[in-house]
């Protein structure tokens, strides 16, 4: 007679190997996919113009005390929103730039906003970085 708890029988060797390889494929599509978004954001129609024009930080300035001073502070030190001193040492310009557009982490909100804006106000945030 058997007892109660050896009645669930162990996956076999075949199942084993199934799984083990759905782990697999799920992992390597993973690294696929966050490879493909980081190398797209490079590609992106806005991201290109963005980019491609000189900022003026001045501007960015007056944009970021219109729109963003609110939630991260008037220097950017963090409020309801996280600080963004030295931001451009942790994330890379087209980074700032998706997520200042897309507000991918809410609260953010979407930022519609010209390429020439965008890249006075990521001129802005630079200073930011430089201030430390």
């Amino acid at each position: 007679m058997t007892s109660p708890s050896s009645t669930a029988a162990a996956p076999s060797p075949k199942r084993r190997g199934l799984i083990a390889g759905l782990v697999t494929v799920a992992a390597i599509t993973c690294i696929v996919l966050v490879a493909w978004v980081m190398t797209s954001t490079n590609r992106d129609p806005y991201v290109v113009a963005t980019r491609s024009l000189d900022g003026d930080a001045q501007h960015g300035g007056l944009l970021f005390r219109i729109n963003c001073a609110g939630c991260h502070g008037i220097a950017g030190q963090g409020l309801v929103g996280p600080s963004l001193q030295g931001v451009s040492t942790r994330l890379s310009d087209p980074q700032i730039i998706q997520q200042v557009v897309s507000g991918q982490t809410p609260p953010m909100p979407r930022f519609e906003i010209e390429p020439q804006g965008m890249a006075d106000l990521l001129a802005h945030l630079h200073s930011f970085s430089d201030a430390e």
